[in-house]
């Protein structure tokens, strides 16, 4: 059985940027092994509605096809996983916004904000320059698949 645009599907899958470094898994061990070990996450296989927007399109393509028990390396560019950074997604904020909140900004950091989370990208005297983009913008990720379950729109019951 082929998984099929419309399928619920459950799979594995161990996420590399490209130059070979696990940035996301969702096997227990290889999140320890590679030291991105979340004690709050519950690690297993990743059910997802295919076509439905709810992984990256790259992924969500590649998965059309496959079958159960198969595996398979899948790159994925930027323009279909995260996009391209986009520079009107950085922004300068008065740094008084952070000592005023009691806050010390620093480089590096994320910090939630009223539009989403944010990374501070530099910190001057008197401005902090905040980026919005996601995290993973601007890089081609490779994924490890193995599909460990299908079931047809029809026959799911949620």
């Amino acid at each position: 059985m082929k998984i099929e645009a419309g399928d619920f599907v459950r799979f594995h899958y161990v996420g590399r940027f490209e130059n070979g470094e696990v940035f996301d898994t969702s096997y227990e061990d290889t999140a320890k092994e590679n030291e991105i070990y979340v004690e709050e996450r519950e690690y297993g296989p990743l059910e997802v509605h295919v076509g439905a927007g709810e992984i990256i399109p790259g992924l969500d393509e590649a998965l059309i096809g496959m079958e159960v028990g198969e595996k398979k390396s899948i790159t994925v560019p930027p323009e279909k996983a995260y996009g391209m950074p986009n520079s009107e997604l950085i922004i300068d904020v008065p740094v008084s916004e952070f000592t005023q909140a009691g806050l010390e900004p620093v480089e590096g950091l994320y910090v939630m904000t009223d539009s989403g989370i944010a990374k501070i990208r530099e910190v001057g005297e008197e401005t902090v320059k905040l980026d919005f983009n996601h995290p993973l913008a601007g890089k081609t990720l490779i994924f490890e698949v193995e599909i460990v379950g299908i079931e047809k729109e029809e026959k799911q019951s949620h």
